[in-house]
Formats: structure tokens, sequence, C-alpha cells
């Protein structure tokens, strides 16, 4: 409870640069400092860089907390699957209780491997890896898979110590907050810096060249079997086994962004609980009868299905522009290796879309 309370107060202080933000400010002094020192090392070659062997494309953000960089990792694998190319991900599984390097299979426990590389593998099929170490997880999921085109790291945007050939810099609604570096704002480094993607949703206030994305619910949920919903069947006062209390239940980084959106679509909820991001799901507290209706989101439920098969995941669905995904194709060609040149050539005339969210996708359940 205190802790969330700490978290509540710290995101509520990095909206403005109010008292505790000002209280904050020289501790943020010296992890600035800290980090200049770190990118220092780097530069003069007293930290080594490490290449993977094929392109990087780093999908991350500046800020502490989630921004939605999963459902982007998602779209960029399904539209480089799209192109013809073999994409595979490496994350350090955050949240999982294993701390061993090894790859995600799609019936893999989210405790063992972490929920996020977890759904990603299951919504897109591709090679996933998580360790401690990126560096360890690029050479495992390689030397497992020869074949792969290039690599995606999800997060990792200020790991600098594995070489990235694209970054992706990820924001939300919030953009940089009060602009104060951690831990009196919620900048991980300092801002702005160069990405060569910049991706926002909302419309926060923020300088430079942005790709927008636009981010919903999808009209239906989906089953622990791979089923699906329609979610207008939860709009109306049903009758039967419908006409139960509605409860949503979401842990990630901003619960009432997930609340809000079933509300637009009608969604009249009896009761909500906001966890932690990454909140495990413990048989107690869900385990037993179920007197209600629960919707959560994926993430949360390849975690939740295991104590409640019944609980309805509702997928998000994220647009890229289109300029995005020429800007991608561009990059690709100019810092691709030949064999994506080659297959990015065969595509020419092509223009295959990525929306994060669609169903039928395998290992949905």
């Amino acid at each position: 409870m205190a802790a969330s309370a700490t978290r509540q107060a710290l995101q509520e202080a990095w909206t403005r640069r109010g008292l505790l933000a000002w209280l904050l400010w020289p501790a943020s002094l010296l992890y600035g400092s800290l980090w200049q020192l770190r990118q220092w090392l780097f530069r003069v070659g007293l930290r080594s860089v490490h290449r993977a062997g094929v392109p990087v494309i780093v999908v991350g953000n500046v800020v502490a907390g989630g921004a939605g960089k999963t459902p982007i990792v998602i779209a960029l694998v399904q539209h480089l699957q799209a192109l013809g190319l073999r994409p595979g991900v490496v994350s350090r599984g955050y949240g999982r209780a294993t701390r061993d390097c090894r790859l995600v299979d799609a019936d893999a426990l989210p405790d063992d491997v972490g929920d996020e590389p977890l759904l990603i593998r299951r919504r897109t099929a591709a090679p996933v890896c998580v360790a401690r170490s990126r560096i360890a997880a690029a050479r495992a999921l390689l030397a497992a898979h020869p074949d792969l085109d290039l690599l995606i790291c999800d997060d990792g945007l200020q790991h600098r110590a594995l070489h990235r050939d694209i970054e992706v810099c990820v924001f939300d609604e919030r953009g940089i907050g009060n602009g104060f570096l951690l831990p009196a704002g919620p900048l991980r480094e300092p801002w702005p810096r160069h990405a060569d993607l910049l991706v926002v949703s909302g419309d926060p206030a923020l300088c430079g060249a942005f790709h927008h994305t636009h981010r919903a619910l999808a009209s239906h949920a989906v089953r622990m079997d791979g089923s699906t919903l329609d979610l207008q069947t939860l709009v109306q006062p049903a009758i039967g086994p419908l006409a139960r209390p509605i409860v949503a239940v979401a842990g990630t980084a901003q619960p009432h962004v997930f609340f809000g959106m079933l509300r637009s679509r009608g969604v009249m909820l009896g009761e909500t609980r906001a966890l932690p991001d990454h909140a495990p799901f413990e048989a107690t507290q869900w385990a037993g009868p179920a007197d209600n209706t629960l919707l959560c989101t994926e993430k949360d439920a390849v975690k939740l299905w295991r104590h409640r098969p019944d609980a309805l995941a509702v997928p998000l669905l994220v647009h890229l522009d289109p300029p995005f995904w020429a800007a991608l194709r561009k990059l690709l060609h100019l810092r691709g290796t030949p064999q994506i040149r080659a297959k990015l050539q065969s595509m020419d005339g092509h223009t295959p879309t990525a929306t994060a969210g669609l169903p039928g996708h395998q290992g949905l359940a």
C-alpha cells in the first residue's frame, strides 16, 4: 500500500514543477551527472558497444513508466513479416521471477518469461528471447534462429551497450511531464534527443517531427480459447450468464486509460481494479467461483487466464500513420543488409499495413 501511494505521489509530482518536484530536483542533478558520465564512457571507448550481427531496431521511451511500447513492437513485427522479413524480439522480460536467458515458447508461463514477451510471442509467432542482458538475448536468439533478418529490442533505448541501427522513441499523452530528470521528473535521459522515428499518441506539447498513432479498443473481447465476443453484448443489460456485474482489471502503467476506453465503448463497469504495471495475479485473489464478468487487457490475460479462464481480454488496436511505415522502409533500405534490401525490393509496389490487436493472429489462446 505504501509503495502504491509513493508511486501515485511521484506520478502526480511529475506532471508539474510543484513543491515535491523542486525538493527532488537536487537528486535529479546527480542523476543527470551520472548519465553524462555513462555517455562519455561509451564515446571514448571505455565501455564497449556490441553488434548483434543483424540490424537492430530499438523501441523505447525516455520517460519512466509505460508509454505503449509493446503494441508498437507487435505492429512492427507484423508489418515486417508482411514485407517478407523475419524479425525476432529481445527483451529483459520485466517482472519475471527467473534470471536466466531463455527462448519464449507460446505455452510458457508469464512468471518465467514476463507478460509482455509472452504476449508478443503469442500474437506474432515471432521468435522471442528474454535475458537480463539484451546482448545475451540477441546472441541466444540468433544462435537458435540464424535465419532472422533483424532484431527488435523491446525497450532498451537507454541501453547503449547493444548497438542499434534504428531508434523508435514512443510517447503518450503525458509527453515529457514537467521536463525534469528522475526522480524530480519522469525523464530517464535529457530531452530533446535524436531518435530516428518519434511516435506519439494523443496531442502532448512536444518539439520535433512526430508520427501519430491512434489507439482504440477493439469492438470484441477474446476468450481463452481464442473465440471472440462482441463488446456490444456488454453494453445493454444482458440475460443469463452475462447478467452479472462487470469488473475491469488492468495491471498497466495507466489503468485508467483502459477503463476509460471501455466506458467510451458503452460498457457499464460495476467495478474497476487498478493494479501496478506487471502486477502478478495470485490464485488466492482470483480463484473460485466467478460471480462477475471480468474484462482485462491482453497483457494481463496471459497471467489471469490461469486463475480465471472465463476472463475476457479486450485487444488494443494501434494504427500508425502511413508516413511512419514509409520512413521505416527508407531506413531499412539505408541501414539494412543486402538481404533485407533484396526482400524489400521484391515487395516494391506493395504497401502492407500492420494493426496490433486484430483477431485471428497466432497464439491468442
